[in-house]
């Protein structure tokens, strides 16, 4: 006997030969946007959105190489008493082999242009006298420096006259002044960076 209202039964096929859905408090199929709450509930540990907060978010980050294993410290300076210009010449060399600059010597002659002191990469110039160092000798230097592609370092036992800082801050020369304690000392931002980064 036929269907009396021309419906469908479930499962039976329509006019198009698809079979039709099961009703609405059927079990869910594959065509569940959200799929089954067991499924849910069991899916992978370890996937966005399902890891736990100690997952997420460590207790623990390891620093970087650099961080954590930094470099060590330079040894302190060994200071010399300046007695004679000669030490202080040699208390300057000292220095910047401290500061790591490599092979520093001095030449058999001081030439006309006033470097003390050579080395690859560095002209070093030492005033002993008891006068400021002047503008003349920081631009002499300088220029000494640039026609060797070399970095300029002065050291002064009397200091720098205004002139001669603000020069030497224009081009970059760190100074240094010169204690009768043999360590030498720091006058200018080029000066600190140098013993910050050494050569």
């Amino acid at each position: 006997m036929g269907d009396p209202g021309g419906t469908h039964g479930i499962g039976d096929a329509d006019d198009t030969g698809h079979t039709a859905r099961g009703h609405a408090g059927g079990t869910g199929g594959s065509d569940d946007p959200d799929g089954p709450s067991e499924s849910r509930a069991h899916a992978t540990p370890g996937t966005s959105g399902h890891r736990s907060f100690a997952e997420r978010y460590p207790a623990h980050i390891p620093l970087p190489p650099t961080v954590a294993h930094p470099a060590p410290p330079r040894p302190s300076f060994r200071p010399m008493t300046i007695r004679t210009a000669r030490d202080a010449v040699a208390t300057s060399a000292g220095y910047l082999r401290w500061l790591g600059f490599r092979d520093v010597v001095q030449p058999e002659e001081r030439s006309a242009s006033g470097v003390d002191l050579r080395a690859p990469g560095l002209v070093a110039q030492v005033d002993p006298s008891t006068r400021p160092a002047a503008l003349r000798a920081v631009e002499c230097l300088w220029l000494n420096g640039l026609s060797n592609a070399a970095v300029s370092v002065f050291f002064s036992l009397a200091g720098y006259t205004p002139e001669a800082r603000s020069r030497a801050d224009e081009l970059g020369i760190p100074l240094f002044v010169l204690d009768l304690t043999g360590t030498p000392q720091p006058v200018n931002t080029p000066a600190d960076e140098l013993i910050t980064t050494g050569a």
